[in-house]
């Protein structure tokens, strides 16, 4: 097995010490797993490919990785998150770029899966999706360990659109704990968040049900909650007044929800879907907007009932 990485110095720290220089710097590297900057040794033998890339950078390491990502070999795709320019989902992007005979056999995995946490063998459950059921259920069995939980789903949309979208609900989570507020307004904004999500994926074609399972509503609470979320943390410094030029000065690692913000609203413009703490979110981090600001919009918006639809037994 091999771990690819372009950058050399990172290569040569994994073999000398057997940990990697920069992330999980307390995890040891598995014996069995052989790092290396040449692409091609990485995936020329592997049955598997993991594409472990952030979603800003997919469509580049798909573009390299064209001519070797070949045969019998599957696809999963770990980022959570959506392509800027074109608002295409992880699993298109490959679509588009990889081979033609490879277009069903591309996956993603997704659910509320800490890296810092399944590092340490704790205890975690996630979904695998793909458009075809024999792919995913193959994969279910590559990924399934004691520690390690997988389901399947085949709403490849709905799962993909929860991993993305929870990233810019936990932004606005992070700036409530940063202004101060307490677990009412957390969980106002995780529930009401969820609301935004279903609407989106809904619009696009994904199964509601989806929202409600570990690429939904799992993946949103941990991301919302958790110490080791980035897109929370950055959502803190903002709510304390940092600006995002200060904050991600200071990030080694990347919080998909910075980029994803704006691709995700503009999704939402594009099918007509209301997603109100997206909008404001994209306008904090990329518009200047003051974070308290947000909370009398968000608060003051006009009446409305909470589930639409649902009929009343009297007038």
């Amino acid at each position: 097995m091999h771990l690819w990485a372009r950058d050399t110095s990172v290569v040569e720290a994994i073999r000398e010490t057997g940990r990697h220089p920069k992330y999980l710097k307390d995890i040891d590297v598995h014996e069995n797993i052989a790092p290396t900057v040449d692409l091609e040794e990485a995936i020329g033998p592997a049955h598997v490919v993991v594409m472990a890339t952030p979603s800003h950078a997919m469509r580049d390491i798909a573009i390299k990785a064209k001519g070797l990502i070949l045969g019998n070999k599957k696809v999963v795709s770990l980022a959570k998150g959506v392509e800027q320019n074109s608002l295409k989902r992880m699993s298109q992007v490959l679509e588009e770029m990889l081979a033609p005979e490879m277009q069903n056999k591309i996956a993603v995995l997704s659910g509320p899966n800490h890296a810092e946490e399944v590092s340490k063998y704790i205890p975690s459950a996630t979904v695998i999706s793909s458009r075809s059921k024999s792919v995913a259920e193959e994969l279910q069995n590559v990924f399934m360990t004691p520690f390690f939980r997988v389901y399947t789903n085949p709403d490849l949309v709905g799962v993909e659109l929860g991993g993305a979208t929870k990233n810019v609900i936990a932004i606005a989570a992070g700036i409530s704990d940063g202004l101060g507020y307490g677990d009412n307004t957390k969980a106002s904004l995780i529930t009401r968040g969820l609301a935004e999500m279903i609407r989106l994926g809904l619009a696009m074609g994904a199964d509601v049900r989806t929202f409600a399972g570990l690429a939904g509503m799992g993946d949103l609470v941990v991301t919302c909650m958790s110490k080791h979320s980035r897109n929370r943390g950055v959502g803190e410094m903002l709510g304390k007044g940092m600006t995002l030029d200060q904050i991600t000065g200071e990030m080694s690692m990347v919080a998909e929800g910075i980029k994803t913000a704006g691709a995700i609203r503009d999704m939402a413009k594009e099918h007509n879907v209301y997603m109100p703490i997206t909008e404001l979110v994209t306008e904090v981090l990329h518009e200047g907007k003051n974070p308290f600001a947000c909370v009398s919009e968000l608060m003051m918006r006009g009446a409305v009932e909470e589930i639409r639809g649902l009929s009343w037994e009297t007038e």
